[in-house]
């Protein structure tokens, strides 16, 4: 399902369910009873504060960590448990939060490595593998970086490679754990139109966490919010985003408007200095 020209023949079924999720820490319980599904061509945002269960619910939906109950399933009914490693790896991949950058390997080939689940035991067998390496890489800007050794990168940098390889594995179903880290305002624009661009283009089913709310706002279709491992509101970014919701999820008061000189919701977290008058700066 390459990302060079994939059009989804049935958008509306669901590329991946979850049915009930729970997952813990020991005795911990850091996901509650969770359900929610990834869409195709749609955008699906996950906010909330600190601990809330975010990056343990999108490692758990890839099966990087064990759910201690429901179940998560893809879109022919199968369960992720059901599935071998490999299989698996061709249907979600997953951005995760932090990644180590191994020496001595360039950029091309931690971007191709995307590919290996698509490839046969010997390396073979993936005749478009190379195509969609160097798109993945174009897209990403980090094209001109593609001889450069991975260790040699800026944080932003690496961010963009790894996200790179995530592509290039060629998934209906992308996971991003707060993919805008280390990136500048250029790259998180960039990152966020990608993302829209592989929803609204591609028919990927797109799961991501996110911090910012403005973002959210600005890239989502749907805005899951998560307190203390449990959804306490889904919705549109219009439905979530309210001062009544986000308020005493975060425990501060969130002051939401809209922007009206392009239309979308804007978040404001109210300081103890927020009174302070704003110093006007010449343009």
């Amino acid at each position: 399902m390459p990302y060079l020209g994939h059009v989804d023949t049935n958008p509306r079924a669901p590329e991946l369910t979850a049915d009930g999720v729970c997952a813990a820490y020991g005795s911990a319980v850091v996901v509650d009873d969770v359900s929610i599904a990834l869409v195709p061509g749609r955008v699906t945002a996950l906010i909330g504060p600190n601990g809330s269960g975010k990056s343990t619910l999108l490692r758990t939906l890839a099966h990087l960590h064990k759910a201690s109950a429901g179940r998560i399933t893809l879109r022919e009914g199968e369960s992720i448990t059901d599935l071998k490693a490999k299989e698996l790896a061709t249907r979600l991949t997953l951005l995760s939060q932090s990644r180590s950058a191994p020496g001595g390997v360039t950029v091309r080939e931690v971007v191709a490595y995307g590919r290996h689940p698509h490839r046969s035991r010997w390396g073979g067998g993936d005749p478009d593998g190379h195509a969609i390496v160097e798109r993945a890489m174009e897209m990403t800007g980090v094209a001109e970086l593609a001889e450069r050794g991975v260790d040699t990168l800026s944080g932003g940098q690496a961010q963009r490679v790894w996200l790179a390889s995530c592509l290039a594995q060629d998934t209906p179903v992308l996971l991003l754990d707060e993919p805008t880290t280390y990136l500048d305002l250029r790259y998180q624009v960039e990152l966020l139109d990608i993302v829209r661009d592989l929803a609204d283009e591609h028919g990927i089913a797109v799961g991501i966490v996110l911090h910012d709310l403005d973002q959210a706002a600005a890239v989502a279709d749907e805005v899951v919010l998560l307190v203390e491992g449990k959804v306490t509101a889904v919705g549109t970014p219009q439905e979530v985003l309210t001062t009544e919701l986000l308020s005493p999820a975060y425990g501060v008061t969130v002051d939401v408007h809209v922007d009206p000189h392009d239309g979308h919701l804007r978040t404001r977290a109210r300081a103890r200095h927020h009174a302070r008058p704003t110093v006007a700066v010449a343009l």
